[in-house]
């Protein structure tokens, strides 16, 4: 089995910086790629930052220039850093990872079970 373990999230004032991490653990022989969507209430949930295994970076229009993902493929982690944050960026975050449990198995979608972030105005 494999397992995401978020941190991070929290209340923070407009203007303000969080730090998001995520641990992916447990049966796994690679990870593909890992980032971060986010969900507010009535809305779909949307991808926010992914980084490939080579570290090729994707973003969401409104959170460039102010969101930062990054990865570190030693340990199975990414952290997304947020700065600027705006009460538009309210939503509960979700870790994503793309893993491959064994070298004949192709990649599986595995989900953390969210963090809250709160931007208050």
């Amino acid at each position: 089995q494999v397992q995401l373990a978020e941190s991070g999230g929290g209340l923070v004032q407009a203007g303000g910086s969080l730090r998001l991490s995520c641990v992916a653990s447990g049966t796994i022989f690679s990870v593909n790629n890992m980032g971060w969507y986010r969900q507010a209430p009535g809305n779909e949930r949307e991808l926010v930052a992914t980084i490939t295994g080579r570290n090729s970076l994707k973003y969401l229009d409104s959170v460039k220039g102010r969101f930062t993902l990054s990865r570190d493929n030693t340990k199975n982690t990414v952290w997304l850093q947020m700065n600027n944050l705006k009460p538009e960026d309210t939503a509960v975050y979700y870790c994503n990872a793309n893993v491959r449990r064994d070298y004949w198995s192709r990649g599986f979608d595995y989900w953390g079970q969210g963090t809250q972030v709160t931007v208050s105005s």
